[in-house]
């Protein structure tokens, strides 16, 4: 994208195209589901509420939704606001200057004092606020069927990486799909961040993903974690490659598959199937009091503009989307849960509030890989990860190339 940006502006300079241009009072999102889009529509009635003015634009798929606001930007016909995940996805487009900060609502409103380090180190670049985050999902959550578990036989939750791999087999052996998966590289990507996460800890997390220290990534704590991942194979199904990940969720909401490993955005397809946390399914965020929390999330960043009115409308937007009220109303349709702690949690399903009680522990807190690692590295680094998923590359061989991986600074 950096690439890309460079070229567009350079483009724009040659031809006096002012990035200053007015841009349209619209909202790029790539929320396009049914309960996507009735969250989304919690921040626009709160936003026009306020005062606002919001003409939605989804657009379907992250990947191209971005790609979109990246050339709306660079071109010079820009949205008011544009989604983007609380990464470093739009870090070249605050070095390149297209994006306006919002520091007077950050500091008046004092997000520094709420915002878990892992938010708040991708939206404040060199001190300024150039994003408003909206909510926070946890992309290594372990759902699993109640009734799968009772046909298998399990009695009991889950509670370390050795007891889920005996439930995984007890599946197995009951005819059950044990894993529901789908053969995406960015799947694949979920299931080795838990698996680093549950059984590597915030230590080894860190280590790897944050400091890309190559002693670490050689450990043999390290192989042991990517033999784990790789054991996660033998419990998919064949159907696995490919397969979208709601329609892996659909698999464990029917009973036909045990557990899947996904974000807690999977809570919508639980609900617009009307089944209840608790009753008919089960969620575990991690093993033990210890385990990190895997921080994601959404966030809406601002295109530059002088135009007066259109900056007015950008703060009053990133005002609205961090106050308590918009907060709850948008993440109990989103699955998510708020960005802040101090919002009244009672409404929230029970993984939500599971959730929430584990922030209230900032060390648990740790970003997803994209948090620390350019959108070049993380790419190569799930490559490897693919590639191993999916062939008989030897466990050194991985451990050797996701360390020239995140050792490239490409």
């Amino acid at each position: 994208m950096k690439q890309r940006i460079l070229a567009a502006a350079l483009a724009l300079a040659s031809s006096g195209a002012a990035f200053g241009a007015d841009p349209k009072p619209e909202v790029i999102h790539w929320w396009t589901s049914s309960s996507e889009a009735a969250a989304v529509r919690t921040i626009a009635d709160a936003y026009r509420a306020a005062g606002g003015v919001w003409t939605d634009t989804a657009i379907a798929g992250a990947d191209q939704a971005r790609a979109v606001a990246v050339n709306r930007i660079v071109g010079g016909n820009a949205p008011m606001a544009a989604q983007f995940n609380t990464t470093k996805q739009f870090t070249d487009l605050v070095e390149q200057g297209m994006l306006n900060n919002v520091d007077d609502v950050a500091l008046r409103e004092g997000w520094d004092k709420f915002l878990p380090e892992p938010v708040l180190n991708v939206i404040r670049v060199k001190g300024h606020y150039y994003a408003v985050p909206v909510n926070i999902h946890m992309q290594a959550w372990i759902w699993y069927s109640k009734a799968a578990f009772q046909k298998a036989g399990i009695s009991k939750e889950p509670a370390s990486v050795d007891e889920l791999f005996a439930a995984l087999d007890k599946l197995k052996a009951a005819g059950i799909i044990p894993l529901a998966h789908g053969g995406q590289p960015w799947q694949e990507n979920i299931l080795f961040l838990s698996m680093l996460a549950h059984m590597g800890g915030t230590d080894l997390y860190l280590k790897v993903l944050r400091e890309r220290d190559p002693a670490a990534i050689n450990s043999e704590a390290f192989r042991r974690v990517l033999l784990n991942f790789k054991r996660l194979q033998s419990y998919v199904d064949p159907g696995a490659p490919g397969r979208n990940w709601n329609d892996a969720t659909a698999l464990v909401i029917a009973g036909k598959a045990g557990v899947q490993v996904m974000g807690d955005w999977a809570k919508g397809e639980f609900s617009a199937a009307r089944q209840s946390a608790g009753k008919d399914y089960g969620c575990i965020a991690g093993f033990g009091p210890r385990s990190p929390y895997l921080i994601q999330g959404d966030a809406f960043v601002f295109p530059k503009t002088s135009n007066a009115q259109q900056v007015k409308y950008q703060k009053l937007l990133a005002s609205v989307v961090v106050a308590p009220g918009t907060q709850v109303a948008f993440s109990k349709l989103k699955g998510s849960i708020p960005i802040r702690g101090d919002v009244d949690s009672s409404s929230m399903d029970p993984c939500a509030r599971a959730g929430m009680a584990i922030m209230k522990d900032r060390t648990r807190h740790v970003g997803i890989g994209e948090v620390y690692l350019t959108p070049d590295q993380n790419g190569a680094m799930q490559d490897v990860l693919t590639a191993f998923w999916n062939t008989r590359m030897p466990v050194e061989k991985a451990q050797k190339q996701i360390a020239a991986a995140l050792r490239s600074e490409q």
